[in-house]
């Protein structure tokens, strides 16, 4: 039986099998690297259904999962298979293929990331910014509501579709269960440029670390800059998300709603007793904001 036959039962499953990926599919000659993996589009043989797959570098994935010794923590594979919304990369298959390497098979989306759609600084590719912006939000409370901390947020982790009308959240590599062993201090990932000040300054975690990112994530969206006046893209910048002023999103742009000006802001608050509780509470918020400009 084929992938295809399996989605049809709209179940993913981990694969006990070994997987011969030459056996089962073609694999497009370019791989994207990723912090932790490559990921390849693959063409299933029978079928010419196209996936994603991604292969994880054991050397880093042990790595990270050696911060949480004696937790039982899930694996990427486990997790994301348990993680369902529209807005979401739907995850079909895990497990291990006959060269040992760990493998992830996806749903495959064609179209760019959000961060190269920023890079190019044009508006104009993005027919409706507040319908992504409450796809982007949607995705986050599902992340949450399903019981884990993504931990990586970031224009990187949102494919969008050619048109730019909708867009999908990925990358479960650094996700952990929303339980306390998991938010203690100390464990230090991310993407800097997007990293809430408690996991800069080690201190204890909660989902709000994903609001704080998807702050910055929006910010930059609706501006194509950061919160912050500096092009460190090292560690070095996260020190200055609680310790240099923001700049405020209507001196980049003073057309925006301030509604939503005012719910970015309490997002990217260093101070998580004062950040927005919840991407919920966000799109409570914005709810009346038809427009970026209205």
């Amino acid at each position: 039986m084929g992938i295809f036959d399996k989605l049809l039962g709209g179940k993913g499953k981990a694969n006990k099998e070994r997987l011969d990926v030459s056996a089962r599919f073609r694999l497009d000659r370019h791989a994207f690297t990723g912090t932790m993996s490559k990921f390849h589009v693959a063409q299933e043989i029978g079928t010419n259904k196209l996936f994603g797959i991604k292969f994880l570098d054991d050397e880093k994935t042990a790595y990270f999962n050696s911060r949480f010794k004696g937790l039982n923590k899930p694996n990427e594979g486990e997790i994301a298979l348990q993680i369902h919304h529209p807005h979401i990369v739907e995850t079909y298959e895990y497990g291990m293929t006959t060269k040992g390497e760990q493998y992830i098979l996806m749903e495959y989306i064609n179209g760019p990331g959000l961060d190269v759609s920023i890079r190019k600084r044009d508006a104009s590719l993005f027919p409706d910014r507040m319908k992504l912006i409450r796809e982007m939000a949607e995705s986050i409370q599902s992340v949450h509501d399903h019981g884990f901390i993504h931990r990586d947020v970031c224009p990187r982790n949102f494919i969008c579709y050619k048109d730019f009308t909708w867009l999908k959240l990925i990358d479960f590599g650094l996700t952990v269960p929303n339980e306390r062993p998991y938010k203690m201090p100390g464990n230090r990932t991310g993407t800097p440029q997007y990293m809430a000040p408690e996991i800069v300054r080690r201190r204890e975690t909660n989902q709000k670390l994903d609001v704080f990112s998807f702050g910055v994530t929006v910010y930059r969206f609706l501006t194509f800059e950061h919160p912050w006046r500096s092009t460190d893209t090292t560690g070095q910048a996260a020190l200055a998300h609680d310790t240099s002023k923001v700049t405020p999103i209507l001196e980049h742009r003073p057309d925006l709603n301030q509604k939503l000006a005012k719910a970015i802001h309490k997002c990217i608050e260093p101070d998580v007793n004062n950040r927005m509780d919840s991407c919920k509470k966000f799109l409570t918020a914005i709810r009346q904001v038809k427009s970026e400009t209205e």
